[in-house]
């Protein structure tokens, strides 16, 4: 018995390939992205269209998925705050090992193992690693993006010459005050 919804989108049947090594066959694919698809600052919005081009191929252990992923990206510059729209591909393999081929020694790497349930594979955990990894830890909205000014916080980008008086030290503070009264 499978826990795995066959008609979830990101859930293939493999029963095609049977368990013949070299058979293979080719997926093309728009699915809605999951929930929590990217990290805090950058990510596929829920829902949105990701367009998957797969090629399953049955092997010995089991099938070998190997994809391009393409999706669309929401996110914020992290000097700026400014808003990114971008786009994301990414490539991913991994080996889908059938059940019966899973030793049960194998201890820690039990849990590295992505297996077949069934004749099915279920493609989120993989797309989710593939997405994060490819993500920068930091987007920018332009390479060289100046953020902000950290005394007001107007965005440097727009205003290159921007600059305030440079602060009194406060050493010196009481001589700015007694200059200030003689001024006036």
């Amino acid at each position: 018995m499978t826990s795995l919804d066959p008609r979830a989108p990101l859930v293939l049947d493999t029963r095609e390939l049977g368990r013949r090594p070299g058979s293979q066959r080719q997926v093309a694919v728009q699915v809605p992205a999951p929930s929590e698809l990217g990290i805090e600052v950058l990510h596929v919005p829920e829902g949105s269209p990701v367009d998957l081009d797969l090629r399953l191929e049955a092997v010995m252990e089991g099938v070998l998925v190997t994809g391009v992923a393409t999706a669309a990206l929401e996110g914020e510059c992290v000097r700026c705050l400014e808003p990114i729209d971008d786009e994301l591909d990414v490539q991913f393999q991994d080996l889908y090992v059938y059940d019966d081929h899973a030793s049960d020694d194998d201890g820690e790497q039990d849990d590295e193992v992505r297996r077949l349930e069934g004749d099915l594979v279920d493609l989120e955990p993989l797309l989710r690693d593939a997405v994060v990894l490819a993500l920068p830890f930091q987007p920018l909205c332009e390479d060289d993006c100046p953020g902000l000014c950290a005394e007001c916080g107007a965005r440097l980008a727009d205003d290159p010459g921007h600059a305030h008086e440079a602060p009194i030290d406060p050493r010196w503070a009481g001589l700015a005050e007694l200059k200030t009264e003689h001024d006036e």
